[in-house]
C-alpha cells in the first residue's frame, strides 16, 4: 500500500505473512464489512497461494521483486475484490451544473428527509395499518392525500417509476383499443425504451397523427373512433423541435375530449406539481395546472423536478385511477416502503413551501458570488461565466446562466478528481477544469476545495 513500508507490513526475505495476519491488516480488515468475511479469506488465500507458486519456481523471483509484491498485498487485493464484485455506491460531489444528473442519481434527496428515514427504515411502520381502527389499510393513501392537496386532483397513485405509470394507465384503460398520439411526441424515454413499444407492451393500439414536426386539433379529431380508449399527450424530453412546427396544447385537448368524451392522459415527465419561478420553466405546464385545465390523468417522476426518490406519480380522475388500482399490474408496479416513506416526506416539504434542492440552481446572487471568491481564493482558481442545466430531460435548451470555479486541467485531472475522497465530478471547457458550485451543497464547500487541491498537487 502506499505510504506502508514493507518492514512496516511483512518482510518477504522471512516468508509469506500468514492469512490470519493479512486479514488483520487495517486496509484488508476494511473490506470485511462489504464484501463479507469468507470473500475476503478466499481471495487473500488464493493472491498468496499465487505468491508462494512464484517463490518455489525454478530460480526464485529475485528478493527485492517478493518484498515488493507481499508489501502490496493489501492493495492488490482490495483490487481484485472489488473487481470481481464491484465498489460499493459512493457520495459524489456533483460540480457538473447538471441537477438531475442520471450517472449520478438523479436529484438528491433534501437533508432533512434523508436524515429523518432511519427510523422509518430500520423498525416497523403502519406502512398499511390503520393505528385507530387496527385494520389493514392502502399504502398509497398518505401519498394519495398530499398528491391530491398539491395538484388539486381528484385522486393520485404511485408506482415505480414515471413508464410504470403510463404502462398501468394503458393497460387499465386500453387494452385491445386505440390511443391516439401525436408523430412528434412518440419519444424514446431512455434506455432505448419508445412510446410504441410501451404501449404495445401493455396492449394498446398505436393511431400515430400529424407529422413529426406539426400536428394540428383536426389531426386528433379525425382519428377518434368508437375504438378510441384515449388521447394522449407527451412531453418531450431531451430535445426541441424548432422552425416550421405546430403541437396541440394540452388545454385544446381538454376541449376535444370532453366533447368526444374520451379520457385526456398527459405524460408531464418531469414531475413538476405545482408552478416553479425559475424562467427555464416557464413553458411547461405542472401537474396541478394540468389538473386545472381539465385533463382527466396526468403522469410525471417523482425523482426529477419534484425533487424525491424514483417513483411515477399518476394523478388524476378518482373512477380512471381505481381502475388503474385494481389491475394486476398495479401490485407488480407499485414502490415499497423506503420510496414511499421518501416520497411521503417529500410531498411534505412541497405543502409547507420548504426551500428544495432545485432550487440552488436559482441562488441569491451575492451570497453565491462570496462563495465563489472564497473557493477561487483557496483553489487559485478564476471565477468565469458558465451555463447551468435542470437536466433528465427537463427543458434541455433552456440553460440557466450564472458563474463558476475555472482552473487549467486536463482528462487526467478529471480522473484524478473521480478518483479521490470524496469523488468529484466537473467538466472541461477550453482546456480548462469547469466546477459548478450550484449542484453542490455549500455545506461540502470544504470538502471539495481539499479535495481539488489534493489533485492539483500531485498532478
Amino acid at each position: 500500500m502506499p505510504g506502508v513500508e514493507s518492514s512496516d507490513f511483512f518482510d518477504a526475505r522471512r516468508g509469506l505473512p500468514p492469512l490470519d495476519r493479512l486479514l488483520s491488516h487495517p486496509a484488508v480488515a476494511s473490506l470485511i464489512p462489504l464484501y463479507g468475511r469468507d470473500q475476503v479469506r478466499v481471495q487473500a488465500r488464493r493472491i498468496i497461494d499465487e505468491l508462494r507458486s512464484r517463490l518455489a519456481a525454478a530460480p526464485p523471483p529475485p528478493p527485492e521483486e517478493m518484498e515488493g509484491a507481499v508489501a502490496a498485498l493489501p492493495e492488490r487485493l482490495a483490487a481484485e475484490i472489488e473487481s470481481l464484485l464491484g465498489r460499493p455506491l459512493r457520495r459524489v460531489l456533483n460540480a457538473t451544473g447538471i441537477f438531475l444528473h442520471t450517472n449520478l442519481g438523479r436529484a438528491p434527496l433534501p437533508p432533512a428527509v434523508a436524515q429523518g428515514l432511519p427510523s422509518l427504515l430500520d423498525a416497523y411502520c403502519d406502512l398499511e395499518l390503520d393505528l385507530d381502527t387496527g385494520r389493514r389499510g392502502q399504502r398509497n393513501r398518505r401519498v394519495e392525500r398530499l398528491l391530491t392537496a398539491l395538484t388539486g386532483a381528484e385522486a393520485g397513485l404511485v408506482v415505480n417509476n414515471n413508464a410504470a405509470a403510463l404502462v398501468i394507465a394503458l393497460a387499465a384503460l386500453a387494452k385491445d383499443r386505440e390511443v391516439v398520439v401525436s408523430r412528434g411526441e412518440l419519444i424514446e424515454i431512455g434506455g432505448s425504451f419508445r412510446i410504441p413499444e410501451i404501449m404495445a407492451a401493455a396492449g394498446a393500439r398505436l393511431i400515430e397523427v400529424g407529422a413529426t414536426n406539426r400536428t394540428r386539433i383536426a389531426d386528433y379529431e379525425a382519428a377518434v373512433g368508437p375504438a378510441t380508449a384515449l388521447l394522449l399527450k407527451v412531453f418531450p424530453s431531451n430535445f426541441r423541435l424548432t422552425g416550421f412546427v405546430a403541437s396541440v396544447e394540452p388545454g385544446q385537448l381538454v376541449e376535444l375530449a370532453r366533447r368526444l368524451q374520451v379520457p385526456l392522459l398527459v405524460d408531464e415527465g418531469s414531475g413538476l406539481l405545482r408552478s416553479h419561478p425559475g424562467p427555464q420553466l416557464a413553458g411547461h405546464p405542472s401537474l396541478a395546472e394540468l389538473m386545472a385545465a381539465g385533463c382527466d390523468l396526468a403522469c410525471g417522476s417523482g425523482d426529477k423536478l419534484l425533487g424525491g426518490p424514483q417513483a411515477g406519480l399518476l394523478v388524476g380522475r378518482a373512477d380512471l385511477l381505481e381502475r388503474c388500482r385494481r389491475h394486476p399490474l398495479y401490485r407488480a408496479l407499485r414502490p415499497d416502503r423506503a420510496a414511499l416513506a421518501t416520497l411521503e416526506e417529500v410531498l411534505r416539504l412541497h405543502l409547507a413551501g420548504a426551500p428544495l434542492p432545485l432550487d440552488r440552481l436559482w441562488p441569491d446572487r451575492q451570497a453565491h458570488r462570496s462563495r465563489l471568491e472564497h473557493a477561487a481564493a483557496e483553489l487559485g482558481a478564476e471565477i468565469v461565466p458558465a451555463e447551468a442545466f435542470l437536466g433528465g430531460g427537463s427543458a434541455p435548451e433552456a440553460p440557466i446562466p450564472g458563474e463558476a470555479l475555472s482552473l487549467p486541467g486536463d482528462d487526467t485531472l478529471l480522473a484524478r478528481l473521480r478518483r479521490g475522497e470524496p469523488p468529484i465530478i466537473g467538466y472541461l471547457r477550453q482546456g480548462r477544469l469547469i466546477l459548478d458550485l450550484r449542484t453542490v451543497a455549500e455545506e461540502d464547500d470544504a470538502a471539495l476545495i481539499a479535495a481539488v487541491g489534493r489533485a492539483i498537487c500531485h498532478s
